[in-house]
């Protein structure tokens, strides 16, 4: 765990490309001040309650481990596209443990639902909301 907070750190006070947030740490440690991007980005009054649903969401001890918080985001950041999150949710994705292949499973299998989802609602054919999802 603390490799995987050491490398959050590290990230977040990189180059501008601290595009992540913040996974939340454990909960007895405080959580980290929003990075300088989100500050100069966001309304001030969305701020602190931007920041406070990232600390709760990405909270590696949530549902859903660390790891797979960040190949979700990956696949996501993959699809958008946004570069700095692909970077950032890499990065985080193999610091909480994440091998190469799990990376390129999360990337395939985001793009193999935006096709599926890009031939449905392209070739929907007119059919009514009720129709889509049965086999008539």
């Amino acid at each position: 765990m603390m490799k995987y907070i050491l490398a959050m750190r590290t990230l977040l006070a990189s180059a501008g490309l601290a595009l992540l947030l913040a996974l939340a740490t454990e909960p007895s440690v405080s959580a980290q001040e929003a990075p300088a991007w989100m500050k100069q980005t966001l309304p001030d009054q969305a701020l602190k309650p931007h920041w406070d649903e990232q600390l709760a969401v990405m909270n590696p001890t949530g549902a859903l481990d660390g790891k797979t918080k960040n190949l979700i985001g990956l696949a996501v950041a993959a699809q958008i596209p946004c570069a700095y999150c692909v970077y950032g949710h890499t990065k985080l994705a193999k610091a909480a443990g994440a091998t190469d292949a799990q990376i390129k499973e999360a990337i395939a299998t985001a793009a193999l639902v935006r096709f599926n989802s890009t031939m449905l609602n392209g070739s929907d054919g007119g059919r009514d909301a009720d129709t889509v999802f049965t086999s008539r």
